[in-house]
Protein backbone atom coordinates (compact mmCIF):
# COMPACT_ATOMS: atom_id res chain seq x y z
CA UNK A 1 0.00 0.00 0.00
CA UNK A 2 1.22 3.51 -0.70
CA UNK A 3 -0.42 4.97 2.42
CA UNK A 4 -2.97 6.95 0.44
CA UNK A 5 -6.68 6.74 1.14
CA UNK A 6 -9.04 6.55 -1.85
CA UNK A 7 -11.99 8.89 -2.14
CA UNK A 8 -14.82 7.78 0.12
CA UNK A 9 -18.28 7.16 -1.31
CA UNK A 10 -20.98 9.22 0.42
CA UNK A 11 -24.52 7.97 0.49
CA UNK A 12 -27.68 7.49 2.52
CA UNK A 13 -26.19 5.02 5.00
CA UNK A 14 -22.71 6.52 5.23
CA UNK A 15 -23.28 8.11 8.66
CA UNK A 16 -24.90 4.92 9.89
CA UNK A 17 -21.84 2.86 8.90
CA UNK A 18 -19.45 5.38 10.48
CA UNK A 19 -21.40 5.43 13.75
CA UNK A 20 -21.45 1.65 14.03
CA UNK A 21 -17.79 1.31 13.12
CA UNK A 22 -16.81 3.99 15.63
CA UNK A 23 -18.33 2.05 18.52
CA UNK A 24 -16.75 -1.22 17.45
CA UNK A 25 -13.26 0.17 16.76
CA UNK A 26 -13.09 2.07 20.05
CA UNK A 27 -14.23 -1.00 21.95
CA UNK A 28 -12.25 -3.67 20.08
CA UNK A 29 -9.33 -1.89 18.39
CA UNK A 30 -8.48 -2.51 14.76
CA UNK A 31 -7.59 -6.19 14.98
CA UNK A 32 -10.56 -7.13 17.16
CA UNK A 33 -13.12 -5.37 14.99
CA UNK A 34 -14.52 -7.81 12.44
CA UNK A 35 -16.47 -6.69 9.40
CA UNK A 36 -19.38 -8.87 10.55
CA UNK A 37 -19.44 -7.13 13.92
CA UNK A 38 -19.26 -3.66 12.36
CA UNK A 39 -22.09 -4.45 9.93
CA UNK A 40 -24.22 -5.77 12.79
CA UNK A 41 -23.57 -2.70 14.96
CA UNK A 42 -24.32 -0.38 12.03
CA UNK A 43 -27.45 -2.36 11.16
CA UNK A 44 -26.43 -2.74 7.53
CA UNK A 45 -25.52 -5.69 5.35
CA UNK A 46 -21.90 -6.55 4.63
CA UNK A 47 -22.57 -5.74 0.98
CA UNK A 48 -23.71 -2.24 1.95
CA UNK A 49 -20.67 -1.75 4.19
CA UNK A 50 -18.29 -2.83 1.41
CA UNK A 51 -20.03 -0.52 -1.07
CA UNK A 52 -18.89 2.40 1.06
CA UNK A 53 -15.58 1.04 2.32
CA UNK A 54 -13.90 -1.70 0.26
CA UNK A 55 -11.61 -2.68 3.12
CA UNK A 56 -11.48 -2.32 6.90
CA UNK A 57 -8.35 -0.18 6.81
CA UNK A 58 -10.10 2.59 4.87
CA UNK A 59 -13.07 2.50 7.24
CA UNK A 60 -10.82 2.64 10.28
CA UNK A 61 -8.93 5.68 9.00
CA UNK A 62 -12.16 7.50 8.11
CA UNK A 63 -13.66 6.85 11.55
CA UNK A 64 -10.52 8.02 13.33
CA UNK A 65 -10.21 11.17 11.19
CA UNK A 66 -13.82 12.16 11.76
CA UNK A 67 -13.74 11.43 15.47
CA UNK A 68 -10.50 13.34 16.04
CA UNK A 69 -11.82 16.37 14.19
CA UNK A 70 -15.19 16.25 15.94
CA UNK A 71 -13.77 15.91 19.44
CA UNK A 72 -11.12 18.55 18.89
CA UNK A 73 -13.60 21.02 17.41
CA UNK A 74 -15.86 20.69 20.44
CA UNK A 75 -13.20 20.63 23.11
CA UNK A 76 -10.47 22.94 21.85
CA UNK A 77 -12.27 26.19 21.22
CA UNK A 78 -10.03 29.17 21.89
CA UNK A 79 -12.22 32.09 22.90
CA UNK A 80 -12.35 35.71 21.71
CA UNK A 81 -8.97 37.43 21.30
CA UNK A 82 -9.71 40.19 23.86
CA UNK A 83 -9.93 37.82 26.85
CA UNK A 84 -7.07 38.42 29.37
CA UNK A 85 -4.14 36.04 28.95
CA UNK A 86 -4.29 34.25 32.30
CA UNK A 87 -8.03 33.66 31.94
CA UNK A 88 -7.64 32.42 28.37
CA UNK A 89 -4.79 30.05 29.20
CA UNK A 90 -6.69 28.62 32.17
CA UNK A 91 -9.89 28.11 30.15
CA UNK A 92 -8.03 26.51 27.27
CA UNK A 93 -6.03 24.26 29.59
CA UNK A 94 -9.22 22.95 31.22
CA UNK A 95 -10.72 22.20 27.79
CA UNK A 96 -7.52 20.44 26.75
CA UNK A 97 -7.51 18.39 29.93
CA UNK A 98 -11.14 17.34 29.37
CA UNK A 99 -10.19 16.01 25.96
CA UNK A 100 -6.86 14.46 26.97
CA UNK A 101 -8.42 12.55 29.85
CA UNK A 102 -11.52 11.46 27.92
CA UNK A 103 -12.14 7.83 27.12
CA UNK A 104 -12.02 8.69 23.43
CA UNK A 105 -8.63 10.39 23.52
CA UNK A 106 -7.01 7.63 25.53
CA UNK A 107 -8.34 4.86 23.29
CA UNK A 108 -7.62 6.58 19.99
CA UNK A 109 -4.10 7.51 21.15
CA UNK A 110 -3.36 3.88 22.00
CA UNK A 111 -4.77 2.73 18.66
CA UNK A 112 -2.70 5.31 16.78
CA UNK A 113 0.47 4.14 18.52
CA UNK A 114 -0.33 0.44 18.16
CA UNK A 115 -1.17 0.79 14.47
CA UNK A 116 1.44 3.42 13.51
CA UNK A 117 3.40 1.04 11.27
CA UNK A 118 0.28 -0.20 9.50
CA UNK A 119 -1.32 3.24 9.21
CA UNK A 120 1.29 6.03 9.21
CA UNK A 121 -1.33 8.36 7.73
CA UNK A 122 -3.54 7.86 10.81
CA UNK A 123 -0.94 9.45 13.08
CA UNK A 124 -0.70 12.42 10.73
CA UNK A 125 -4.46 12.86 10.72
CA UNK A 126 -4.58 12.63 14.52
CA UNK A 127 -1.86 15.29 14.76
CA UNK A 128 -3.51 17.64 12.26
CA UNK A 129 -6.96 17.41 13.85
CA UNK A 130 -5.72 17.71 17.44
CA UNK A 131 -2.35 19.23 18.38
CA UNK A 132 -1.93 21.17 15.13
CA UNK A 133 -5.47 22.54 15.29
CA UNK A 134 -4.90 23.82 18.80
CA UNK A 135 -1.45 25.15 17.88
CA UNK A 136 -3.00 27.26 15.13
CA UNK A 137 -5.71 28.61 17.43
CA UNK A 138 -3.30 29.39 20.25
CA UNK A 139 -0.90 31.04 17.82
CA UNK A 140 -3.64 33.36 16.56
CA UNK A 141 -4.53 34.31 20.14
CA UNK A 142 -0.90 34.83 21.13
CA UNK A 143 -0.43 37.20 18.19
CA UNK A 144 -3.30 39.34 19.49
CA UNK A 145 -1.97 39.21 23.04
CA UNK A 146 1.49 40.27 21.87
CA UNK A 147 -0.03 43.15 19.90
CA UNK A 148 -1.83 44.26 23.08
CA UNK A 149 1.44 44.12 25.01
CA UNK A 150 0.32 41.30 27.32
CA UNK A 151 2.83 38.73 26.04
CA UNK A 152 6.30 38.92 24.52
CA UNK A 153 6.97 35.93 22.26
CA UNK A 154 9.60 35.67 19.53
CA UNK A 155 8.55 32.20 18.26
CA UNK A 156 4.78 31.99 18.56
CA UNK A 157 4.43 28.49 17.07
CA UNK A 158 6.99 27.13 19.54
CA UNK A 159 5.18 28.82 22.43
CA UNK A 160 1.88 27.27 21.37
CA UNK A 161 3.40 23.79 21.36
CA UNK A 162 5.16 24.41 24.68
CA UNK A 163 1.88 25.32 26.34
CA UNK A 164 0.28 22.11 25.12
CA UNK A 165 3.14 20.06 26.53
CA UNK A 166 2.92 21.83 29.88
CA UNK A 167 -0.76 20.94 30.14
CA UNK A 168 0.01 17.30 29.24
CA UNK A 169 2.52 17.03 32.08
CA UNK A 170 2.20 13.97 34.32
CA UNK A 171 -1.52 13.18 34.04
CA UNK A 172 -1.68 12.26 30.35
CA UNK A 173 1.34 9.96 30.54
CA UNK A 174 0.11 8.28 33.72
CA UNK A 175 -3.24 7.58 32.10
CA UNK A 176 -1.65 6.21 28.92
CA UNK A 177 0.39 3.76 30.99
CA UNK A 178 -2.54 2.92 33.30
CA UNK A 179 -0.88 4.38 36.39
CA UNK A 180 -4.08 6.27 37.11
CA UNK A 181 -7.54 5.71 35.68
CA UNK A 182 -8.88 9.25 36.05
CA UNK A 183 -7.32 12.34 37.68
CA UNK A 184 -8.94 14.12 40.60
CA UNK A 185 -9.94 17.77 40.41
CA UNK A 186 -7.02 18.61 42.69
CA UNK A 187 -4.58 16.84 40.35
CA UNK A 188 -5.99 18.65 37.32
CA UNK A 189 -5.90 22.04 39.03
CA UNK A 190 -2.30 21.47 40.13
CA UNK A 191 -1.13 20.73 36.60
CA UNK A 192 -3.08 23.58 35.00
CA UNK A 193 -2.04 26.17 37.58
CA UNK A 194 1.58 25.12 37.15
CA UNK A 195 1.35 25.22 33.36
CA UNK A 196 -0.14 28.72 33.32
CA UNK A 197 2.35 30.06 35.87
CA UNK A 198 5.34 28.62 34.02
CA UNK A 199 4.14 29.92 30.66
CA UNK A 200 3.56 33.43 32.02
CA UNK A 201 6.93 33.39 33.80
CA UNK A 202 8.55 32.82 30.40
CA UNK A 203 6.38 34.95 28.12
CA UNK A 204 4.41 37.32 30.35
CA UNK A 205 5.12 41.05 30.37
Amino acid sequence: MDGSTPEIKRGRKYDQVIAGARDVFLAQGFEGASVDLIAKEANVSKATLYSYFPDKRILFIEVAKQECASQAERALQVDAPDVPVREMLTRTAHKMMELLTSNFAQRIFRICVAESDRFPELGREFYLSGPKLLEDRLSAYFEHACARGELKIDDIELAAMQFQELVKSEIFVKMVFNIIEKPTKAQVDRIIDGAVEMFLARYGV
